[in-house]
């Protein structure tokens, strides 16, 4: 992670336009098939995990995800990761990042160890030299999307989803995508969204894990 300078970056006229915005935050709403991660699903592995995957894979594939406005600084990273909100034994809830991996038992692997500490010590853990792309599932509920705050002290981009829906032909699951518009144009959030549903469709497993 290094300080850049964002006039010699592709994000230079972003820079000028919506750093000192008071609400730089765009959001996208898009309707993904999961009828494949649902096979893969039934192979042991947690729905979750597998939009996580398939989401970090998407996400390495659009450079302007390796860099990030913090405060009236541009940082570019050389990694990339996605954060998940955990239901701690205690009842409440802790913040979990997983670093990208680019097989996905590697990353089941992380997930699974990852989380599980997070839910029995109830403590946050977080990775500070990645580039971390927050997510929130709402799986209880059958939801459209949502916007998310813009709080202005965390400008990650962060993707939301609710209930997935058995409907005639396939699985649907709509989610939100939230960016800051000095990280990303609507072209590369939108190719990023595409990336992601191509992951969903292609992703294929060796073996079971039952």
């Amino acid at each position: 992670m290094r300080e850049v300078n964002p006039m010699d970056t592709n994000r230079a006229v972003s820079w000028q336009f919506y750093i000192d915005a008071p609400m730089p935050m765009v959001t996208i709403f898009k309707t993904l098939d999961i009828t494949n991660l649902m096979r893969v699903k039934a192979a042991g592995y947690k729905l979750n995990m597998l939009l996580c995957f398939c989401i970090m894979q998407a996400a390495r594939l659009v450079k302007e995800f390796f860099m990030l406005p913090v405060g009236k600084k541009m940082m570019e990273y050389d990694k990339i990761g996605v954060n998940v909100i955990v239901a701690n034994e205690k009842g409440g809830i802790n913040s979990c990042d997983i670093p990208m991996a680019d097989k996905l038992e590697e990353f089941n692997q992380l997930y699974v160890q990852l989380t599980e500490r997070v839910r029995r010590t109830c403590t946050d853990h977080e990775i500070t030299d990645h580039m971390m792309i927050g997510t929130s599932s709402l799986v209880k509920y059958d939801i459209d999307g949502a916007v998310n705050m813009y709080s202005g002290i965390f400008n990650n981009p962060f993707l939301i989803w609710g209930k997935y829906r058995e409907e005639t032909g396939g699985v649907k699951l709509p989610i939100s995508f939230q960016f800051h518009h000095v990280q990303m144009d609507g072209m590369e959030a939108c190719a990023f969204l595409e990336n992601v549903q191509k992951c969903i469709r292609t992703l294929e497993i060796k073996e079971s894990k039952e």
